[in-house]
């Protein structure tokens, strides 16, 4: 037998199989990017707050989270000059870090809109904030008591009374 080649069904049976794969690994491929998107939103806003936490006692003042659902600031209270009242006041209190929060992927909280670290870094309301999205990140919410800040994962979805279990997450 003399063979120059492959066949045109051995080419088309080829080229579909690659096809297949290509758009089942495409939906893989958008749903991994969507649980990296959410579990980097989080821990960014994790990383911030700890930030603040670690500058609360650094620089003996009080500093403020402010969560909206479109960002977070934070602010270090220095009015009155030089120790700051321990309130918040947003015109005349220092800016030190505003971002933006994707709104694809939303983040609610319970409690007040503000979290509140004293000058030796202990926050004053417990408060868990999630990212109420379908997608199954590792790390989508964070839990924050009076001394500690830890990332977790919800068991359930928040409209649902759902948990955060971050009771024994290490930050990584």
């Amino acid at each position: 037998m003399n063979n120059r080649g492959i066949t045109l069904i051995e080419l088309i049976v080829v080229i579909t199989v690659i096809g297949i794969l290509v758009v089942a690994l495409g939906f893989e491929f958008r749903d991994w990017t969507r649980k990296y998107r959410v579990e980097s939103q989080i821990k960014e806003l994790y990383i911030d707050m700890m930030n603040a936490r670690a500058r609360s006692m650094q620089r003996n003042r009080v500093h403020f989270v402010t969560l909206a659902t479109t960002q977070y600031t934070i602010y270090e209270d220095t009015n009155p000059t030089p120790d700051g009242n321990g309130t918040l006041e947003t015109t005349s209190d220092t800016q030190v870090l505003q971002k933006s929060l994707n709104t694809t992927y939303p983040i609610t909280w319970n409690g007040a809109a503000n979290v509140e670290f004293n000058t030796r870094g202990l926050a004053a309301v417990g408060k868990t904030i999630c990212s109420n999205t379908d997608a199954d990140a590792d790390y989508n919410c964070i839990v924050i008591s009076a001394s500690r800040i830890n990332l977790g994962k919800l068991t359930t979805k928040i409209p649902d009374g759902g948990t955060c279990n971050a009771t024994n997450c290490v930050a990584k």
